[in-house]
């Protein structure tokens, strides 16, 4: 079927006057991978750190049926890669051992002005541990009360006889704090426009 007539056009976006560019070339497209430097930046802002030290994210996966999953997860910042800790039977750890390609958000705020989030996106790798990983307890130990915790502790280690280390390392990430005027590009751009 014929949606238009007239001039021969490779396809119907370059006919609209659409150009296709790669996408590092694409003005204002970002890609899954930023250079070291800019990768230390945006991990290293001090308002990063402080949601690096939380213990919630959300974790954003391909599941096996191809659809997107968007889960709340507890996490331990190494200084290098976000550590995610689960049952080897869990949906997320049979989804990534195939498709380890991750996005995480970490936020905070309840109004526009208090909004700040850091994004990453990375590569998962999976680890099968014997126990409980050391990276789960260290994020307990910072969420909960120390009379508690050797409760908990002992709680886990009788519920998990093997744990998988999901070890994230970032590839891209960017901290926004809205209220500070440190907006993903396009709103920035809408902002100076308006």
């Amino acid at each position: 079927m014929t949606f238009f007539s007239g001039p021969s056009y490779p396809n119907r976006l370059t006919f609209l006057g659409v150009r296709r560019y790669p996408a590092r070339a694409r003005p204002g497209r970002t890609t899954s991978v930023m250079n070291t430097q800019e990768l230390a930046r945006e991990l290293g802002h001090p308002d990063a750190q402080k949601l690096l030290s939380d213990s919630m994210a959300r974790l954003a996966y391909n599941g096996h049926d191809g659809f997107p999953r968007v889960i709340p997860v507890g996490f331990y910042w190494t200084g290098e890669r976000i550590v995610v800790s689960t049952a080897p039977t869990s949906p997320k750890a049979r989804a990534l051992s195939s498709r380890p390609e991750v996005a995480l958000t970490i936020d905070t705020g309840s109004t526009p002005e208090e909004a700040k989030a850091l994004l990453v996106r990375g590569l998962a790798t999976l680890e099968t541990v014997d126990g409980v990983t050391d990276e789960y307890l260290a994020a307990a130990r910072r969420s909960i009360d120390k009379p508690q915790l050797a409760e908990f502790e002992h709680n886990v280690r009788s519920t998990y006889k093997q744990m998988v280390r999901i070890s994230i390392e970032p590839h891209w990430a960017r901290f926004y704090d809205f209220g500070a005027g440190r907006l993903p590009a396009f709103l920035a751009n809408l902002v100076n426009e308006g």
